[in-house]
């Protein structure tokens, strides 16, 4: 017999492909896009986990970003004045010089009588807390000797601890002395920013290829720009006018401690709403324990100088990107001192002022875009 030729036998697949069509992750379940996204939020988690990591030298650059954005009216003014040079090395000497010389006359001026003050407080404040013990014969008080008075037996339930406290505390700002250094990294750190920002800000810029998207991020750069400019220069003046304000009226109703307080109060304006909350509180209890009998009127003083402040002064100063809801700058403190303690605080207000204006310029973007598909 003949034998056969077998037949090849057909095998059939559950997809087909044409002619000229290439093999797609897709035939085996896998989403190209998909995978991007999930790439891309990858890269987005690993990139806030080391910014997380060094955020302690992130601080460092942006406390000299800031301290920058401080000194630039100064150098520009200087670079105007003095004799024409290529660059703007004389004016940054200048300028240092200047800084370096008003630091030297406050310090020799103001830092060694708060100091003093400082010192007396430390070593004062157990007998504060001892001689505020009531006598037991002493009749109940009503009005307001009432409420200072329980205010007074509050504080003392917890005045053991705080004396005991004191040690571990000196403990504390011995091991953050250790940090001083940063004190001469970012003047450094800020003297290149001075120098080479400008310079530095066009290579990053000519890394974006010309077109919408290299606009839309100058446009950005130029609004944080005045936004982080004005935002130092307002809390600089708004410390200043505290420091002022409060060291004449302590001084002249001879309040005990009054250029340790007013220092105080200065240096925690740089602190959103939590600043000034404390520093009112330590000069409340400060005046309280020291035996000061006129303490309605500093609670007054406080009161009128937070209004001039917060609606008169402060709205002149800040710019309209600072423009943000109290309890949205309340909600951004207290999760900045959450994620990043006092640093935290101080950069939550310029955080959210950066995000509101990123929002609007990526929201205006994505309009321009669908009426161009539209169109």
């Amino acid at each position: 017999m003949p034998l056969r030729r077998p037949r090849c036998q057909q095998v059939s697949f559950p997809w087909h492909l044409a002619p000229g069509t290439y093999y797609d992750g897709a035939m085996l379940g896998f989403d190209r896009r998909a995978a991007q996204y999930t790439w891309t939020a990858a890269v987005i988690l690993l990139l806030l986990i080391t910014l997380y990591r060094i955020r302690t030298a992130l601080f460092v650059f942006i406390l000299a970003l800031l301290f920058a954005y401080l000194l630039a009216p100064l150098v520009d003014l200087l670079d105007r004045v003095l004799p024409t040079s290529r660059t703007r090395t004389p004016a940054l000497v200048v300028a240092y010089l200047l800084l370096i010389a008003a630091l030297g006359f406050a310090g020799v001026a103001l830092g060694s009588r708060i100091a003093d003050e400082a010192n007396n407080l430390i070593a004062r404040l157990p007998d504060l807390v001892g001689k505020a013990e009531p006598s037991p014969s002493a009749p109940p008080q009503t009005g307001v000797d009432g409420i200072m008075e329980s205010i007074r037996s509050q504080i003392r339930q917890h005045a053991g601890d705080v004396v005991s406290y004191l040690p571990r505390a000196g403990l504390k700002v011995l091991t953050l002395a250790g940090n001083l250094v940063w004190v001469i990294i970012v003047p450094i750190l800020s003297f290149f920013f001075l120098k080479d920002g400008h310079v530095m800000w066009q290579k990053l810029v000519e890394l974006i290829d010309e077109g919408p998207h290299r606009a839309l991020v100058e446009d950005i750069a130029k609004e944080v720009n005045v936004l982080l400019a004005q935002y130092m220069r307002a809390l600089t003046i708004l410390s200043l006018f505290t420091l002022t304000f409060f060291s004449f009226y302590l001084s002249v109703t001879r309040v005990p401690y009054a250029l340790l307080l007013a220092a105080m109060a200065g240096m925690l304006e740089f602190i959103p709403m939590i600043g000034p909350l404390t520093a009112a509180t330590a000069i409340v209890l400060v005046s309280l324990f020291s035996g000061y009998t006129h303490l309605v009127w500093i609670l007054v003083f406080m009161g009128v100088y937070r209004l001039f402040q917060d609606y008169v002064l402060s709205p002149r100063l800040m710019s309209e990107g600072m423009e943000l809801h109290p309890l949205l700058v309340m909600f951004g403190v207290f999760a900045g001192g959450e994620l990043g303690g006092v640093p935290g605080t101080f950069l939550s207000v310029p955080v959210l002022a950066l995000v509101r204006i990123l929002y609007i310029h990526f929201e205006k973007a994505h309009r321009e875009h669908e009426l161009s598909r539209i169109t």
